[in-house]
């Protein structure tokens, strides 16, 4: 009987000690990533050259797709509102975009960045104002890399799950596979 006790105590602290190792990292999904974006991040920004061009420009609906591009990166599709002032008049504009960027861990913040952010494809309506958005394209590159270099695209929360808090205390880094980002625990 004994033996028996000693023999299930046993198994029960080795399935313990196995459990503690399974928890190793922290895994954050797509859909983690675009509730966030859509929660925290409104980007909308004046660009142009004043007095000949300039446009308002409200990104909304952004949706990443990690890892699946691109290994190592983060592919973001959005959709913008723009109102141009230009010589010739005020015109509205709309906008589906494309952007590439490399997800980068803070971990003093416990914050995911985007670096290296590019525009990579866009398509505008009305098409006549394909030319006026080819114009204003580098501005709106640099203000998106910008922005995001200064804004985190998501920062981990003690209060959201235990896991999260024990990744914003443990992470040793940031691994991009398809469909998630991964905050490994140790190195």
């Amino acid at each position: 009987m004994k033996k028996r006790m000693l023999g299930a105590a046993a198994l029960l602290f080795a399935g313990l000690l196995a459990g503690c190792n399974q928890i190793t990292q922290y895994t954050l999904s797509e859909q983690d990533v675009n509730q966030y974006l859509q929660k925290h991040d409104q980007f909308a920004k004046q660009i142009g050259v004043p007095g000949l061009v300039e446009a308002n420009i409200v990104l909304t609906q952004l949706q990443s797709q990690i890892g699946r591009a691109q290994p190592d990166h983060v592919t973001l599709t959005g959709h913008a509102n723009i109102r141009i002032n230009s010589l010739l008049g005020a015109q509205q504009a709309e906008m589906d975009l494309t952007l590439d960027a490399r997800p980068e861990f803070n971990k003093e913040q416990g914050a995911i960045y985007l670096k290296d952010l590019q525009l990579t494809d866009y398509s505008v309506q009305p098409d006549k104002m394909k030319g006026v958005m080819q114009t204003l394209s580098p501005y709106l590159n640099q203000s998106l890399k910008t922005y995001f270099d200064q804004r985190p695209a998501y920062v981990l929360s003690s209060d959201r799950s235990k896991g999260e808090a024990l990744a914003k205390k443990l992470a040793k880094g940031l691994e991009v596979k398809p469909g998630e980002l991964v905050i490994p625990f140790t190195e």
